[in-house]
């Protein structure tokens, strides 16, 4: 049985993809950690520039990772336990952290450093040209 989604009407065609997309980010949302923020960022030019700052104290450059792949931005944070530490108590936990973002077409990530705790990405995408193409009709069979 076929569920009906917005992008079943038989105007939209092609966005399957998207609806796929949605699905995904629908079951990667459920962790709240490591806390984050999105910005608009003030830009020169016709480009759009956001900045993605994600709270991840205790973590060191070389515990995180920033990669995209297939429109897809994910970020991870592995620490690893110290064996030389002897915690006479413990609050706060060396955890592990995935944490998604689908980009949109021609988003693209320009940077990404770690300062003060805060690990901030900064993504940018051009605004498309506006092409108009007339398309010739041809007649007979």
């Amino acid at each position: 049985m076929n569920r009906l989604t917005a992008f079943s009407s038989p105007y939209l065609l092609g966005f399957e993809q998207i609806e796929q997309m949605l699905d995904r980010v629908a079951r990667s949302s459920g962790d709240a950690f490591p806390p984050y923020n999105v910005e608009r960022v003030a830009g020169n030019g016709g480009a759009e520039r956001l900045r993605i700052s994600l709270a991840v104290a205790g973590f060191d450059s070389d515990e995180l990772t920033v990669e995209v792949e297939a429109s897809t931005l994910t970020i991870r944070g592995r620490q690893t336990d110290s064996a030389e530490r002897d915690y006479l108590y413990r609050g706060i936990a060396a955890r592990q952290f995935v944490r998604s973002f689908v980009l949109a077409e021609g988003m693209e990530v320009s940077a990404a450093r770690l300062e003060n705790g805060l690990l901030q990405i900064d993504l940018l995408r051009e605004v498309p040209k506006l092409v108009v193409r007339q398309i010739p009709i041809s007649v007979g069979g």
